[in-house]
């Protein structure tokens, strides 16, 4: 039986592990504390942590982990940015993820945001609360025959094309992996300048690594069409905000839904709403009227919960038998 302690622990974390632990497998401790350099401390005999996207596992904290004997780094995610792959390798400490949860429940946020920014159901729902009945300022546009550029085409990514197919859209698609379904249904893979330049709507569903930090930025962002949509539900980085503010202001960004944002880890998954958000580059992003802001909570659904504890239990179980780690990333 393995001690595990959890780090950034939500209500919903604790009963959703807990209802995938009633046979009593592992001993868990809940802590609502991210991991940090600081937080390190809170270990008490653990070998094993389970984290989420905002917790930082950098060199430092490895090199800490490794003193106080932790063997694991268990993510209850799927994305791995935010761990040092080298440190914890060279400091014998396995790391493992949860690489497919529910890849609709992610993919069917993103055509949520679509769909608000598009048909501007947030205005809609608040002038109709407030007694107004007009449609002035309210149009939107057919999503179908519109041409819709994916930046990523694994479980997510591929749900997305496929729903977007529904309503009639030309998809194109940027990915160093091609996926032969995808092409048989009739998605086009081309370079990504190709989705950029042709793409009335764009939507980022790739890791983020340096090699995909800031690919929307000022100059990519000059080569999109006027007015084009832009979505992301990945990861915050792959946005160089900034830039996108200066092309909502002139608009040349017609319209962004983003559930993701480059400094969240000092905001999303808790409560300011007594407080003064002070950052500065947020506030000034939820002032445009063509903005929709939501606070990671694509992955948010019972299914994808149910199969997030699921598979990390899976994973620690595995590494406590000695078995092949499926979900290890290296």
């Amino acid at each position: 039986m393995m001690d595990i302690l959890f780090y950034s622990a939500q209500a919903y974390d604790i009963n959703y592990f807990n209802q995938a632990n009633q046979q009593g497998s592992h001993r868990f401790r809940f802590l609502d504390a991210p991991l940090n350099e600081d937080n390190t401390a809170l270990i008490k005999e653990e070998q094993a942590i389970c984290i989420f996207v905002n917790d930082k596992a950098d060199a430092t904290v490895i090199h800490i982990l490794q003193e106080k004997g932790v063997k694991l780094i268990a993510l209850r995610c799927a994305g791995f940015n935010n761990v040092d792959l080298k440190a914890a390798a060279s400091a014998g400490i396995k790391v493992v993820r949860v690489p497919a949860y529910s890849p609709h429940a992610v993919a069917e946020h993103a055509v949520t945001l679509l769909l608000a920014l598009n048909r501007k159901i947030y205005k809609s729902y608040n002038r109709v609360r407030d007694g107004n009945f007009t449609l002035n300022g309210l149009e939107g546009f057919d999503l179908f025959g519109k041409t819709i550029g994916v930046i990523g085409t694994g479980n997510i990514g591929a749900v997305f094309c496929r729903i977007m197919q529904g309503f009639g859209c030309k998809v194109y698609a940027h990915d160093i992996y091609e996926q032969p379904a995808l092409q048989e249904a009739g998605v086009e893979y081309v370079s990504m300048a190709t989705v950029f330049s042709k793409a009335d709507v764009i939507s980022l569903h790739c890791p983020l690594l340096e090699s995909t930090r800031h690919i929307v930025n000022a100059h990519t962002i000059a080569t999109m069409k006027p007015g084009v949509v832009l979505i992301n539900t990945s990861r915050g980085g792959l946005i160089d905000t900034k830039a996108v503010v200066e092309a909502l202001k002139n608009g040349h960004i017609g319209a962004l839904g983003i559930d993701v944002y480059e400094q969240e880890e000092h905001l999303f998954f808790q409560n300011f709403s007594g407080s003064i958000i002070q950052d500065d580059v947020l506030s000034r992003l939820t002032t445009f009227p063509n903005v929709v802001v939501t606070a990671h909570q694509g992955f948010f659904t019972k299914e994808a919960l149910t199969q997030i504890a699921e598979v990390t239990l899976n994973n620690i179980r595995s590494y406590e038998k000695g078995e092949d780690l499926l979900n290890e990333v290296k």
